[in-house]
């Protein structure tokens, strides 16, 4: 039985995003480990049956010494723990777990972008630490040997422009997928019931990048144009990253009546069934787990241009695309549907071929199994 190690610097990550890949791997036979620092969420991590150890490594930190204590924190455990493969998430894991991956002879690493992120915007911060991590990142990476995996075909292109990863051993992987059997669209739900606002739905983490701005100033537009729209808002603020977005500006405008702000919510399934139109204006996306949701879901989809997005919104076909930071052609995009329930309902059906003909979970799993089968084949 292959020991597999599954590491983040957070245990959010492990739950929401990778739980499904992990539970796959030990039907099939391996022997799965998550590391990752204490938090919320590994209680349930252990009620699912899968072993947990503790990291120590601070989400936000930029400590020098702090960063290296984790790095060698990590490879305390690659050396007890002695795994077979170790699968690293998101690029502070992926650097710091390929480090401990030399230094301890672990010959088989999986390193996964789930999006470029903070670290390739051009936020002040980040051009400063894109010099002091690309280089460092370059070395570790090729030394290593690590197979890369992307959620998509633009962050591939941009590290291989870069001289990060090694071609042979980078593949796109479409996220984990989603499970078309849980969201599903609730056919009892009437879409152009005349009676109610039409409800639109964001649901992310709260962060800049993420589009929030332009998701209130959209609602902002249409509000003064009068049109009848509810604009609700999934999510809390994520307060270890720079790019978040501050409780009192969400109260703020849910006090101006812009939107409703829900919080973080365990029911996104049912939250989908009961809204007419999802929408993320993000500025960055790998996969985005929220629109493959949606999709699945039977819902028309407005959201930006960019490749993380265009992976599941077709434009014209199961929802409209529109440019980066642009709120007036977001409200004009929700506005087009808002107007045209038959639209939205054509759309809707699009989105949910969508997501069973490419984005079913199985379909994707199985890409993963693939890999893993790869990787333990590899030299």
């Amino acid at each position: 039985m292959a020991k597999v190690l599954m590491v983040a610097h957070w245990d959010w990550v492990l739950y929401n995003f990778r739980l499904p890949l992990a539970r796959m791997l030990r039907e099939n036979g391996f022997e799965v480990t998550f590391v990752s620092p204490n938090g919320e969420y590994v209680p349930r991590l252990r009620e699912e049956g899968f072993r947990w150890v503790n990291w120590s490594v601070i989400r936000r930190s930029l400590n020098p010494v702090a960063e290296l204590y984790s790095t060698f924190h990590l490879a305390s455990i690659y050396k007890r723990e002695q795994p077979k493969i170790v699968h690293h998430f998101t690029i502070k894991p992926n650097l710091y777990g390929s480090i401990a991956a030399l230094l301890t002879g672990t010959k088989k690493v999986i390193n996964t972008f789930e999006g470029l992120g903070f670290l390739f915007s051009e936020h002040p911060l980040a051009i400063g630490l894109r010099n002091i991590v690309l280089p460092l990142a370059k070395l570790a990476f090729k030394a290593s040997k690590g197979w890369c995996i992307f959620l998509n075909h633009q962050d591939l292109k941009t590290c291989l422009h870069l001289k990060l990863v090694l071609p042979e051993r980078s593949v796109v992987i479409a996220g984990i997928g989603v499970d078309t059997r849980k969201f599903c669209p609730n056919h009892e739900f009437l879409p152009d019931n005349h009676e109610r606002p039409t409800v639109v739905l964001m649901a992310a983490r709260l962060l800049w990048d993420k589009g929030v701005g332009e998701f209130v100033e959209a609602a902002r537009v249409l509000k003064a144009r009068g049109v009848q729209v509810e604009f609700l808002l999934a999510g809390k603020p994520d307060n270890g990253n720079p790019m978040c977005v501050p409780e009192e500006w969400l109260r703020k405008w849910q006090g101006d009546g812009l939107i409703k702000w829900l919080g973080h919510r365990n029911d996104i399934p049912n939250l989908l069934q009961q809204v007419d139109i999802a929408v993320l204006p993000s500025y960055h996306e790998g996969a985005s787990r929220f629109l493959l949701e949606a999709a699945a879901c039977g819902l028309p989809l407005v959201a930006t241009d960019i490749e993380g997005c265009r992976m599941v919104v077709r434009d014209g076909v199961n929802g409209f695309l529109v440019p980066v930071k642009d709120p007036y052609a977001l409200a004009d995009a929700i506005e087009t549907l808002i107007r045209n329930p038959d639209l939205r309902r054509q759309m809707g059906i699009a989105s949910r071929k969508i997501a069973e003909a490419e984005f079913d979970e199985r379909i994707i799993l199985n890409k993963w199994l693939e890999l893993y089968d790869r990787v333990l084949n590899s030299d």
